[in-house]
């Protein structure tokens, strides 16, 4: 969370690929010390050292995060900003995968936890060399006034029959433009003219949440919870994530062919009805209501995978002025940072057979919660597929509502 609201400021004063070098070597760092964290002789001292070493990688996840997404929406072209900015849940499911197999190799290791910790150094350098590689954003040089270097970063972005001068010359009026409503800074995010944009963005940054993303994260011990046993649940975690990754990946042709509101309706109704038949078959016991929950909590995965999760990330990443977009990415990880912290508090009061022991009931909680999402949507996310920059800040000023946002046409 810190890192999240650090790196708004961080990339606006510093670059985007300053940030991303940053983050990436913050993260190395905190990777050390969790690497080291065994060689005190105290159990209190390495439980410190411990938590300062994920404390400095947390940081630095919430810096890279908020970097990239504000990097792809500002260099992306509208009819690409949809399916590759589904890369975000796709390698969110990879990150799990790979992390699983990790540990699957390192389990019978005698020092298998440590090096699982050193693996994490290869993608800690992945940021730092797209840092040296990825053209600075445009929009970043153009507000710091830098033209020169900004048609260059353009050039290297842009097509061989695409004319660059016109694309940095729009680009320049529209920051203009924009400079003259609002300064760059979290409080004129929240400003009026700014904050229904930002509120959106907040929401978008949310959706994971409603669907259930922190309990399909815990899905082993929570299946176990069930009834399941503890190695077959495994298996199941596995399968739900290859098959939300099969689902991410198909998602990046639909992003192309549809549009945000649909799919985030299509993937909001879907899970109620899907979270909702989970709670009702919780009501009975035995193996049945086990192997429903788990086929239901794929289906969610795949589903919402499909659909929901990656439109989720487009809205949030398009939504908030060019101007305000390093500052409002942050606040997004933040929000993220805020309320998944609490639903995994949360949820264990929830299901737990000591305390709530809804168990396989708590698809009655992301039932509601789905449902009151797809209302939200209904009402308040307007539809900005294929539009530009400077069509989405215009709509936004005069004031339509969400659901005249399609039928808009540029003067």
């Amino acid at each position: 969370m810190v890192g999240s609201i650090g790196g708004g400021f961080f990339q606006d004063r510093f670059g985007r690929r300053m940030s991303l070098g940053f983050g990436s070597i913050l993260c190395a760092a905190g990777v050390a010390v969790c690497f080291i964290s065994n060689r005190p002789t105290s159990l209190s001292d390495r439980r410190i050292a411990f938590l300062v070493g994920k404390g400095i990688q947390g940081g630095a996840i919430g810096m890279v995060m908020a970097t990239a997404q504000t990097h792809m929406s500002e260099i992306l072209p509208p009819n690409l900003r949809g399916p590759l900015l589904a890369f975000f849940p796709i390698f969110t499911l990879l990150g799990q995968l790979l992390g699983a197999l990790v540990i699957l190799a390192c389990l019978k290791h005698p020092t298998g936890y440590t090096t699982a910790f050193a693996t994490q150094w290869v993608f800690a350098a992945i940021p730092l060399l797209m840092a040296f590689i990825v053209p600075e954003s445009p929009a970043y040089l153009i507000r710091h006034g830098d033209d020169a270097a900004a048609y260059t970063a353009q050039r290297r972005l842009d097509g061989p029959n695409l004319n660059t001068e016109l694309t940095i010359s729009r680009l320049r009026a529209h920051i203009e433009h924009e400079r003259r409503l609002a300064q760059p800074t979290y409080r004129d995010s929240f400003r009026r003219g700014n904050l229904r944009r930002t509120l959106i963005v907040i929401f978008a940054s949310l959706v994971p949440q409603l669907f259930g993303l922190t309990l399909l994260g815990k899905a082993s011990y929570f299946i176990q919870i069930v009834g399941m046993d503890a190695n077959l649940s495994v298996v199941i975690l596995i399968l739900g994530i290859v098959c939300g990754l099969i689902g991410n990946v198909a998602s990046m042709p639909v992003l192309a062919r549809f549009g945000r509101r649909p799919l985030l309706l299509v993937g909001l109704a879907s899970a109620t009805i899907l979270w909702g038949s989970m709670g009702i078959a919780g009501i009975w016991s035995g193996p049945v209501v086990v192997w429903w929950a788990a086929a239901m909590m794929i289906l969610v995965t795949v589903t919402c995978g499909l659909s929901a999760w990656p439109a989720s990330h487009v809205v949030c990443a398009e939504t908030s002025a060019l101007h305000l977009r390093g500052k409002a990415q942050g606040i997004a990880w933040f929000t993220v940072g805020v309320v998944s912290s609490l639903m995994g508090f949360v949820l264990p009061y929830i299901f737990n057979p000591d305390q709530g022991n809804l168990r396989a009931k708590t698809g009655f909680v992301f039932s509601g919660l789905c449902a009151v999402g797809a209302v939200v949507v209904w009402f308040w996310v307007p539809e900005m597929k294929g539009r530009t920059p400077a069509e989405i800040d215009r709509m936004f000023e005069l004031g339509l509502k969400a659901g005249e946002f399609k039928a808009w046409k540029a003067e």
